[in-house]
């Protein structure tokens, strides 16, 4: 089983980081500063991995998410609230605030793709309404509405495959210069100017809410006696989604670099990115990288609202009601913010700012609860600690930094 590749809840995680977000995030950085940044893309995805598998194991082996797990861990009715208020101001605020971006990006995609059609210009003529947000608002919601694991993931396997090919092809249509790209991974550079997108680059790949989001899911998946087998499968699923995420990452950058770097053009989001490849490129490169961009945005809007209510249902103990109306709430918050184009600068700062606290402190907890004796023989090891332990100490420094700026 170690070498065949198997999609599961991992899978979430990387639909829930593959969203436009990081394609604007990956286009910037490879439009501004070529392959140079590539690097941090490798670091983000070893980091990922280091922490995703510590919280399926979590999930699996004690058969709850992490914020059940939290829960348990912070006795002290203080640390207890001030968490608990913390994870709703990063993840609950914050997924509402994103999910308007997830859709808004969806929509640009659908755009670019099929451009003005008749019902867009009648309901657009009739109202302010973001008809396309409307739309996926509604696709999404129907799904998560099912209340069932396996189809969800189904969806968002079909998802991330759909993202890697198009956003692969597209790399592969702009016929990049792959001896840069592999200098770019393997040697560490900063240009001038660079840090924040360094930041922005690791910042929208390791996030709490994924660990939330895959402890929960690997819980539900694996209910089993046998957790060594579910283990060695997790670990395939880790060892599928994860890096596939990270090429589809690359493969954005490396579009963005061939297209724009060194060229004196200019780019300001991942719409104009696809139209911008036709006449480089040829309509083909046009509507691959805007069907990525429809299937990022539409992954990452089921995956918000999803990780949001996990991450209440187990420090909470929310019952299934009060679980589907808490990604209800996520969702219709950024429907309303995509279909109104709404900029809700003011909540998204504030959420940064809560993420930026909330990802060390997360990580810490998470690192205590795989150090437990309820974990028995499937408590880390020493090595694993070492490299647990060297991404706290990483997310902190980021997190200062994300912190220093956002205030200053």
């Amino acid at each position: 089983m170690r070498f065949i590749p198997r999609f599961g809840p991992a899978t979430l995680v990387t639909a829930a980081f593959i969203g436009p977000g990081t394609v604007v995030t990956a286009s910037l950085a490879g439009a501004n500063f070529g392959y140079a940044l590539l690097w941090a893309l490798l670091f983000s995805v070893l980091a990922t991995l280091i922490l995703q598998e510590m919280a399926a194991r979590l999930g699996i082996v004690t058969g709850r998410g992490l914020g059940e797990n939290l829960r348990q861990q912070l006795q002290h009715p203080l640390l207890r609230v001030l968490l608990y208020l913390l994870v709703i101001a990063a993840i609950v605020l914050g997924n509402s605030a994103y999910q308007g971006g997830n859709l808004t990006g969806a929509s640009l995609g659908a755009e670019a793709i099929w451009g003005d059609t008749a019902w867009r210009l009648a309901l657009a003529e009739h109202s302010k309404l973001n008809p396309w947000a409307l739309l996926l608002g509604a696709i999404a919601a129907a799904i998560l509405w099912q209340g069932r694991y396996q189809l969800i993931e189904r969806w968002l396997i079909g998802l991330v495959l759909l993202m890697s090919l198009a956003f692969i092809s597209s790399m592969l249509l702009t016929q990049p210069a792959w001896s840069a790209i592999l200098r770019g991974l393997l040697v560490p550079q900063l240009p001038e100017g660079a840090t924040l997108t360094v930041i922005a680059l690791i910042g929208t790949t390791v996030v709490p809410y994924s660990l939330f989001l895959h402890a929960a899911s690997a819980a539900r998946k694996w209910q089993t006696t046998d957790k060594a087998q579910a283990l060695a499968e997790s670990a395939a699923d880790l060892r599928t989604a994860i890096p596939l995420g990270g090429l589809i990452t690359l493969a954005i950058v490396s579009t963005a670099a061939s297209a724009f770097f060194g060229k004196g053009l200019t780019l300001s989001n991942a719409g104009e990115l696809a139209l911008s490849l036709e006449p480089l490129f040829g309509a083909s490169a046009r509507y691959l990288m805007a069907l990525g961009l429809l299937a990022a945005g539409l992954s990452s809007a089921l995956t918000a609202p999803l990780a949001a209510a996990y991450a209440l249902q187990g420090l909470l103990a929310l019952n299934p009601q009060q679980f589907r109306m808490t990604w209800l709430l996520v969702m219709v918050m950024g429907i309303t913010i995509s279909s109104l184009g709404l900029k809700p600068l003011s909540v998204i700062w504030f959420a940064q700012v809560a993420n930026g606290i909330l990802l060390p402190i997360i990580t810490l907890c998470l690192l205590v609860a795989v150090n437990s004796k309820a974990l028995g023989h499937y408590r880390n090891t020493k090595r694993q600690n070492l490299l647990g332990f060297s991404v706290l100490a990483i997310t902190l420094l980021l997190s200062g930094r994300t912190l220093y700026l956002a205030i200053s």
